[in-house]
Order: C-alpha cells, then sequence, then structure tokens
C-alpha cells in the first residue's frame, strides 16, 4: 500500500536538502519515528503532520488530506467489497 504522507515528506525534505535528524530535532521526537513516517510503518499524528507542513513550509491543508487518505485506506484494505458501499455512504453524509 502507498504512503501519500510520507512520500511527500520525504520528496519535500529531499528537495530543501534537510536530513531526517533535522526533522526530528523541530519536532523533538526520534529520527526513527520520522524514517517510520517517511516509509508508513509509522502513521503521524495530526499534531505532528502539521508542524512537519509548517517546519518543511509546505500546505498545511494538503498535508492533512494526505495524512487522512493514509488512514481510510489502511482502514479499508482488504474490504473491496464493503469498502466502495462504505465509502459512498459516509461521502453522502459528509455532503449534509
Amino acid at each position: 500500500m502507498v504512503n501519500h504522507l510520507g512520500q511527500k515528506i520525504r520528496e519535500l525534505r529531499e528537495k530543501q536538502h534537510l536530513l531526517l535528524r533535522q526533522v526530528a530535532a523541530h519536532l523533538e521526537v526520534d529520527t526513527a519515528l520520522i524514517s517510520k513516517i517517511e516509509r508508513g510503518e509509522r502513521n503521524a499524528s495530526k499534531h505532528q503532520v502539521i508542524d512537519i507542513a509548517k517546519f518543511l513550509k509546505a500546505n498545511e491543508e494538503e498535508f492533512l488530506t494526505l495524512w487522512l487518505a493514509d488512514k481510510i485506506e489502511s482502514t479499508i484494505v482488504g474490504e473491496p467489497k464493503v469498502a466502495y458501499r462504505a465509502m459512498k455512504i459516509a461521502n453522502k453524509n459528509l455532503k449534509k
């Protein structure tokens, strides 16, 4: 499964020539945690997503959208028959 947020974080971090440890130091977390977030082995908290977006001068809403997309995908993986119907119901309810 693709980790959309992790890929975006790595892309922007590398484009800005930043090391994992620099991002980790800014967030006051372990370097391994940032590495795991980038690889999709660990989910970031909403607060961490916002902090990372600010640090990387990225679009906060885009980061939150990717974060939520990853959460949704990880929840519905393995449920292809019911996932689509469930998402249609959720979408209908969100429009209200």
